[in-house]
């Protein structure tokens, strides 16, 4: 586990990172960053910690409002031979020596 010095408002933090995670965690410090200054700018809030509330709120609002994107799913031989014919041949091709192949040994090695 790394740990990374970032600055949200002006406010020095040490925070701690999984390997690889860094890009993730600086883009979120980022987002929180501009969402603390942008409430405190605004002039109306000036406490830190409501300052972190509101922007805690925000930024939930903003995910929970995001669009969900549906996963893709595992491709599978109907939506091969849907996308493509002749991916589909090929693969119903490839099958089919598979099933050759096992037919007159019973086994692949």
């Amino acid at each position: 586990m790394k740990q990374i010095e970032v600055t949200i408002m002006g406010q020095s933090y040490i925070l701690g990172c999984a390997d690889g995670g860094e890009a993730a965690l600086l883009e979120a410090v980022n987002a929180v960053d501009r969402e603390m200054c942008a409430i405190r700018d605004a002039g109306k809030v000036k406490a830190r910690e409501r300052i972190a509330v509101l922007a805690a709120l925000n930024i939930a609002f903003e995910l929970a409002n995001r669009p969900v994107s549906a996963p893709s799913p595992a491709p599978s031989t109907a939506s091969v031979d849907a996308a493509s014919p002749s991916d589909g041949q090929a693969l119903r091709a490839l099958v089919a020596r598979i099933d050759e192949a096992l037919s007159q040994e019973g086994r692949l090695f």
